[in-house]
């Protein structure tokens, strides 16, 4: 109760609660987007909407988990990279910022993250084994200490938590469609560190998740079909950081992580090489997302949001149930249909031409 419920409840009251004094503050001081002045590919809504769920998400799971948990050196750099990708949010939410800028701030961000001692030494080989990501090490003394810097893990990292950041802000063009997935893929993280329930250094972990479940639960209250607030990058970027720092301290369960977000991850690889290749800045947004595709087809918001949440929940019983090896299968199987259905819209969109 103590590391599930308990953090999940608390962070979701908070949530529930500071999420509409957020928005009767930004609308308050105008911090609103109205599509009509400030257009965007990105924004498909129609009224002047706030953003700003990023005060929600922070004070949500760092109130819940410095009331549950014993503060330690790696609880305060989270917390210190929470911080820092709030401000720098809140600031994009407000007025937006050049997407390089954010970019940096990411890995700044994460920086901090990795110089706690936070870093992905082991992953899943899906053909067997694990690969070890600790053996490149450089060791130096530092104030009287020695410290080591494990190369290949740290950079794992210092590309895996951006990325991530990245990826969830590139899917959160529908109402109530990220804030439910993010809502589910902590869960997941947070079920999966009950499986190594025995280890006591698992328990911080799992209260991280579930706070972060139910900061993101009452954000979505507000933020499902009509929605009252949008997350903004501030929400988003808080999710791929806390998201990633999970994944790494559950046992690195990168691998699940994977799968759960298995949509969102292959529609920002997908645009990612699409706006390379067309000699296009990759940062810039456009309405090449999949959630613009499913409107175009004639998909509400409702029914683009609860696809997300199924295919969420879906790939989440997968990823708590299936070996590596299998994991690597569904996930060569979502990039199929992934490619099958970019095809048959292009194909037709030919067609009708």
């Amino acid at each position: 109760m103590l590391i599930t419920v308990v953090p999940f409840v608390i962070a979701l009251v908070i949530s529930l609660v500071v999420t509409p004094l957020t928005i009767l503050w930004f609308k308050k001081m105008g911090w609103v987007i109205d599509p009509k002045k400030m257009p965007h590919p990105a924004h498909i809504h129609k009224v002047p909407v706030p953003k700003g769920g990023g005060i929600p998400i922070f004070l949500g799971v760092m109130i819940t988990v410095f009331l549950l948990l014993k503060p330690d050196h790696q609880l305060v750099a989270i917390a210190m990279a929470g911080l820092l990708a709030l401000v720098v949010g809140l600031i994009d939410d407000i007025r937006s910022s050049n997407p390089y800028l954010r970019l940096g701030m990411n890995f700044l961000v994460t920086l901090i993250i990795v110089a706690s001692g936070i870093g992905i030494a082991y992953i899943s080989n899906p053909f067997g084994g694990v690969i070890d990501l600790s053996k490149i090490k450089w060791g130096f003394d530092l104030l009287g200490s020695h410290h080591e810097v494990w190369i290949l893990a740290d950079l794992f990292a210092l590309l895996w938590i951006p990325s991530l950041m990245n990826a969830i802000n590139w899917s959160s063009g529908v109402d109530g469609q990220i804030s439910g997935v993010i809502t589910i893929a902590a869960v997941v993280l947070g079920i999966i560190s009950l499986n190594y329930s025995a280890d006591i250094t698992q328990w911080p972990v799992a209260t991280l998740a579930f706070a972060t479940a139910g900061a993101f639960a009452g954000l979505t209250v507000f933020h499902f079909y009509p929605q009252k607030i949008m997350p903004g990058y501030s929400a988003t970027s808080l999710a791929g950081l806390y998201l990633g720092v999970i994944s790494i301290l559950a046992t690195a369960k990168v691998g699940a992580l994977i799968i759960v977000l298995g949509i969102p991850l292959i529609d920002f690889v997908y645009l990612l090489t699409k706006r390379i290749l067309s000699g296009k800045s990759p940062v810039w947004g456009d309405k090449s997302h999949l959630h613009h595709k499913l409107l175009a087809m004639g998909w509400g918001r409702r029914r683009i949001a609860l696809f997300y949440w199924l295919a969420a929940a879906v790939l989440g019983i997968a990823a708590l149930s299936f070996t590596a090896r299998t994991k690597l299968i569904i996930m060569v199987g979502l990039v199929i249909l992934m490619a099958i259905f970019i095809l048959w819209q292009y194909s037709s969109r030919y067609f009708r031409q």
